[in-house]
């Protein structure tokens, strides 16, 4: 193929290259552009930035939840990759491959995963640490490989119901799925709190008006609407 014939073909995909950068940062994540800039460097390079490294099973202060894993809080409650996006939960970045890094309990509860989860699991905490009279309900995803074959513990295999788990407890690694093989995601863990019902069922995840601010329970600044320019770690 001659170069006349290629240029016109790579013209067009680099245009198309630098106008999805640029709505993603315009509209996407706007409110969040400097937060944003930092977790893509640290992409490049994780050895670069190791204090922006959370631990598995740190807590900062006297909040009710432990850190579920090793990684950079990279994207937050509220935060958005798309317009009209909003994000439900925590992204936490391990800078390693798939089926690496492991995945604690942040918080005890009974565990579920349901019969057709690949990747995902949910624990039910029937007194809210920061409202007991209220159930909450704690979510995890991204435990599979780009094709959906599993790291979640094989203590808790597809159809388990309501098996009490303390803190700490292994749950599994971090992986890519993103619920379509084949069509991978960053290696991350996903969590987020979800309401209940009030029939003892968690609501729909992906809705964030089904989820809570993370912030009290972790003791980290986990709001994008007052967060809007730093990567979260404990003080």
């Amino acid at each position: 193929m001659s170069k006349k014939t290629i240029l016109p073909l790579v013209i067009p995909a680099f245009a198309i290259a630098i106008a999805g950068i640029y709505f993603f940062f315009t509209f996407g994540n706007g409110k969040t552009v400097e937060r944003t800039s930092q977790a893509f460097a640290w992409f490049n390079d994780p050895a670069s930035r190791p204090e922006l490294m959370m631990t598995l099973g740190s807590r900062c202060g006297d909040a009710p939840f432990a850190f579920p894993t090793n990684g950079m809080i990279g994207f937050i409650w509220d935060d958005s990759f798309r317009p009209g996006h909003r994000h439900s939960g925590l992204d936490i970045f391990g800078g390693t491959d798939v089926g690496v890094t492991p995945i604690v309990a942040a918080y005890p509860g009974f565990l579920t995963r349901q019969e057709d989860w690949k990747s995902t699991v949910i624990i039910r905490a029937p007194e809210d640490p920061l409202e007991p009279s209220r159930q909450i309900w704690v979510y995890y995803t991204h435990m599979a490989d780009a094709d959906g074959n599993s790291f979640v513990s094989e203590q808790f295999p597809q159809g388990t119901r309501e098996v009490y788990v303390e803190e700490g407890t292994f749950l599994g690694y971090m992986g890519n799925f993103s619920g379509e093989p084949g069509n991978p995601v960053g290696v991350h863990l996903h969590i987020s709190i979800v309401m209940d019902d009030g029939s003892g069922n968690f609501l729909n995840e992906l809705e964030i008006e089904n989820t809570y601010d993370p912030s009290p329970y972790f003791g980290m600044p986990l709001n994008a609407n007052t967060n809007t320019d730093t990567i979260p770690v404990c003080d």
